[in-house]
């Protein structure tokens, strides 16, 4: 093993996911290993050995490494002016080197007063220095103990956000408890780092993780429960432990209330207990039904004429029934339904509240009806420091309707929260198009209340006549029926079909698409108009290659901030991957980046005309929106969409997702790919069955 000293320039390449680094230091030299995120200037010790790489040429490959405290005043200059104290930029860096030259690392040690020696250091921003400086050595010492224990750097902040200074002890003590307690980090990770410190496949904390774990990725495929025998094997793939229904830890498990095992089902108690809790809710509200008098019926002018027989079935049921399911396709007439529904209610001088599950949602259901929507979170008032809803059983929403839309959308967990708040003298209007996708969260609310057949179910089917000249509405019709869809691009059409089969050449069309040929015939966009949607992440056509090409051919906004291989541009399109409930910003919502701020080392964001500040840490929370998954579409409607159709994206051929993706266009709908590729989705009806057992 030989010794490398080194000064880091940039990361050339960064796994976020394992801490594989390429990185270029100072010297010229390329070094590749496993690292954290270190900062441009900062000086390491390397040890490893010299490989030649057969494209790459000489490399110095990492064996281990530590961090060497800047010496020199260059050194110290370089670090401090790296962003990563609060308050110092780069001209405060050279000021405050110039006042102590190399002894500057230890005045900010033991003397950081001595900052008020400089002259204009005022007390804010001493005081903020000190602070951030503080902090800086407390997280240094935590991070670089943990980074020791092989994790990154991104999961080193999330668990000393999470443990503090004891994130060390607590780590080396059940190094399992960072699959329950921290966002993102997972069995794997946590197993690696219990396997370095001689945790035994058979220790219980590893197994009653490993079947946590098991039962939490279920959910992430919209599982509610997992039968006993499913459960074992993929346990058992995992733990490489015979595991059995028998076995001590899952016995344990379900002492404690961590799991319910029912008809040899096995589910989180949360779940479990939410899905009983919604049957019984469900049923309050069936309970109850008023039939109008005749007298009532001429009062309300209830009569046929503007509305069609189901349309005034829904609205006279929106009186009669506590609990109304009103759903249907694209121009069925369920906005129209939904204003007759709310000014029956308005006449009768009724309170009323809208909401959706998402930002997106919410916005687009205020436009088109006229009236406030707010998200299901933002209208029960959660409460992110205490983790509940201010509107609970105990504390229920004080309105007469309650109308929530893309109900679809809608998991067990959120329905649970929103029905506790339900009280008695309200009406619950639930809205969707069950044909849609289900929910990214565990569940299939509205489809399985539709088939349950216990809620009242008014569907709208009829296509109104300014809706049908829309081939876009006639199209999803058509695909949801089974049926190939008409494709006849026209020139003053809504809808069209390019077919090409080369991936490149796609890719090179859609930015042509975007750049050029949609803003010089209709004045779309590229950015704010026009919607690229696709099925995956992956492969030439997915959100990571297109995100990349739509931004190098969309936005030349100057560089606001560099992390691992992201580029972040003023202007650039981005979207929220979790609900941020402290922000206020939610899974699905999209922004422009507008700038940052140096000073606190932040991206900022613009979402629905709010500045939002991002944490270098907190970047994971964000993604490029150029291209989105048909999934993260959900909610949201477009002026234009375009969507990539190949037989690459075979495993997400579904009926539902191309159905979904058809109905986000507002005004043009253009599909590039393969007929053969179209044919498979339309007729794959193979919907994933997910394990629930709601009213089952």
């Amino acid at each position: 093993m030989e010794i490398l000293n080194g000064i880091i320039d940039s990361y050339i390449f960064y796994n976020e996911d394992n801490g594989y680094a390429v990185v270029k230091l100072e010297q010229g030299i390329t070094a590749t290993g496993f690292l954290p995120k270190l900062n441009k200037g900062e000086n390491v010790e390397f040890t490893g050995e010299w490989v030649n790489h057969p494209r790459f040429g000489s490399q110095f490959k990492i064996d281990s490494f530590k961090i060497i405290p800047p010496a020199t005043e260059e050194d110290i200059t370089r670090f401090l002016s790296s962003g990563i104290i609060k308050g110092i930029r780069e001209a405060t860096a050279f000021i405050i080197v110039r006042k102590f030259g190399a002894k500057t690392m230890d005045v900010l040690d033991t003397q950081i007063d001595r900052l008020y020696e400089i002259k204009g250091m005022g007390k804010k921003r001493v005081e903020q220095i000190k602070t951030s400086w503080n902090e800086h050595k407390k997280v240094r010492k935590v991070v670089i103990a943990l980074q020791a224990l092989g994790l990154s750097t991104a999961f080193s902040m999330r668990i000393y956000n999470t443990y503090g200074e004891e994130s060390v002890a607590i780590v080396k003590n059940n190094p399992y408890r960072l699959t329950y307690d921290v966002w993102g980090i997972g069995f794997k990770t946590a197993d690696k780092i219990g396997m370095s410190l001689g945790f035994g496949e058979s220790h219980p904390g590893r197994i009653k993780a490993g079947i946590i774990y098991v039962l939490n990725e279920a959910t992430r495929n919209g599982n509610v429960y997992l039968p006993e025998p499913e459960l074992i094997k993929k346990c058992t793939e995992i733990l490489n432990h015979e595991l059995t229904v028998s076995d001590p830890v899952l016995l344990a498990l379900e002492e404690e209330d961590q799991v319910v095992i029912k008809n040899k089902n096995v589910y989180l108690s949360t779940l479990y207990h939410a899905e009983r809790n919604i049957e019984e809710r469900i049923k309050n509200l069936t309970a109850y039904f008023n039939p109008l008098k005749e007298s009532d019926v001429k009062f309300l002018r209830l009569k046929p004429g503007h509305f069609t027989t189901e349309q005034l079935e829904a609205v006279r049921g929106s009186v009669e029934h506590k609990i109304l399911i009103l759903t249907g396709g694209p121009g069925t007439g369920k906005t129209e339904t939904l204003k007759g529904i709310i000014h029956l209610y308005e006449k009768m001088g009724k309170k009323i509240l809208l909401a959706a599950p998402t930002g997106r949602a919410a916005k687009r259901m205020t436009e088109v009806i006229g009236r406030e929507a707010k998200t299901i979170h933002r209208l029960l008032e959660y409460n992110p420091t205490m983790d509940i809803f201010n509107f609970n059983a105990g504390n229920p929403l004080q309105t007469n309707l309650l109308v929530i839309d893309e109900m679809s959308m809608v998991d067990t967990l959120l329905m649970d929260h929103l029905l506790n708040a339900v009280s008695d003298e309200t009406t619950l209007v639930l809205v969707g198009d069950s044909n849609q996708l289900p929910s990214v969260g565990p569940g299939n609310i509205l489809a399985d209340l539709i088939r349950a057949d216990i809620v009242p179910v008014i569907k709208l089917n009829k296509i109104f006549r300014q809706s049908s000249h829309s081939k876009i509405i006639v199209a999803a019709h058509e695909i949801n029926r089974g049926e190939f869809p008409a494709l006849d691009n026209k020139k003053d059409g809504d809808l069209f079909f390019i077919e090409e089969s080369d991936e490149q050449k796609i890719s090179e069309l859609i930015l042509d698409l975007c750049r050029v040929r949609l803003p010089q015939a209709y004045h779309f966009d590229p950015v704010s108009d026009i919607q690229v949607i696709t099925p995956m992440h992956k492969g030439e056509l997915g959100t990571d290659n297109l995100n990349i090409l739509l931004q190098q051919g969309l936005n030349s906004g100057n560089v606001v901030l560099k992390r691992g291989n992201s580029i972040y541009r003023a202007g650039d399109k981005v979207m929220q991957l979790r609900n941020n409930y402290e922000k206020e910003i939610f899974n699905g919502d999209i922004g422009l980046i507008i700038g940052n701020n140096p000073e606190k080392n932040t991206l900022q964001v613009s979402i629905d005309n709010r500045v939002i500040n991002y944490d270098i840490n907190d970047l994971d929370e964000i993604t490029f929106a150029y291209t989105v998954t048909v999934h993260k579409s959900q909610g949201s409607e477009y002026p234009c969409v375009i969507l990539p159709l190949t037989t690459a994206h075979y495993v997400m051929l579904q009926r539902n997702l191309l159905y979904t993706a058809v109905t986000r266009a507002q005004k043009m709908m253009i599909i590039i790919g393969t007929k053969n590729a179209l044919a498979v989705a339309v007729n794959n009806n193979r919907v994933i069955e997910r394990h629930t057992s709601l009213f089952r």
